[in-house]
């Protein structure tokens, strides 16, 4: 996929986050749409499909959260990336945000050198993700990796893409116990930055789902997936 062919939604209640960051991407080639609120941002993400959305937390009328939240809802808006910027950097906002269906989280003020760093390991995922065309049988579990879909006995269970990568990642190997490092390189890349309890909110949310005898911790080293 060539850069002029990808979109990126820039939302953020900041004009000058806007403007700069906005600029920046331009620059570089993408196509950039900008909102100012949640409820702009979701409107805009309908109708023009974006392959990345940066999203602010703190703003006007719907906040970052609530409208990630709501996109996720969107079917065709499954496989979008989306990422957090913002200035908070606390863990519940994190975990919030990742609670939300976002896949990871940039802390701002940014150097425009790095953001364009991030958001190109970010599509690099993307395009990785369309690549994957595979389907796993796991006795009540069916993995489709190709339409980023699980079914369990026969139901479908909705999962936010790094829920499913998570998930996918473990289930690869079944019995296999995956580090805690090797969980965050593989599923979030080495050049994200994300917390160590990042992984323990979407492994709780995965048990939530799926049942809490099928991933399995191993205490002081990480998680592994029973079939």
């Amino acid at each position: 996929m060539k850069k002029k062919d990808i979109r990126i939604l820039l939302v953020d209640d900041e004009p000058d986050i806007l403007e700069i960051v906005g600029y920046n991407l331009s620059s570089e080639g993408y196509q950039v749409f900008t909102a100012e609120n949640g409820a702009k941002a979701i409107k805009l993400a309908k109708k023009n499909k974006p392959h990345l959305i940066i999203l602010d937390v703190m703003m006007p009328e719907m906040d970052g959260i609530e409208a990630c939240e709501q996109i996720r809802k969107v079917p065709e808006l499954e496989g979008t990336i989306i990422t957090f910027l913002t200035a908070r950097g606390e863990d519940y906002s994190q975990m919030a945000g990742f609670d939300a269906g976002a896949d990871d989280y940039i802390t701002k003020p940014i150097k425009p050198k790095v953001l364009l760093s991030k958001v190109k390991a970010l599509l690099r995922r993307y395009r990785s993700d369309e690549k994957s065309s595979d389907v796993v049988n796991l006795g009540d579990i069916v993995i489709n990796r190709d339409e980023y879909k699980i079914v369990q006995n026969g139901e479908e269970i909705v999962l936010p893409k790094k829920e499913f990568e998570l998930l996918s990642l473990l289930a690869s190997k079944p019995g296999k116990v995956y580090k805690r490092e090797d969980i965050l390189n593989n599923v979030w890349g080495n050049e994200i930055v994300v917390g160590g309890r990042t992984i323990d909110v979407h492994i709780r949310k995965l048990r939530e789902k799926i049942g809490d005898e099928r991933i399995k911790t191993i205490k002081g080293v990480g998680y592994k997936f029973v079939v």
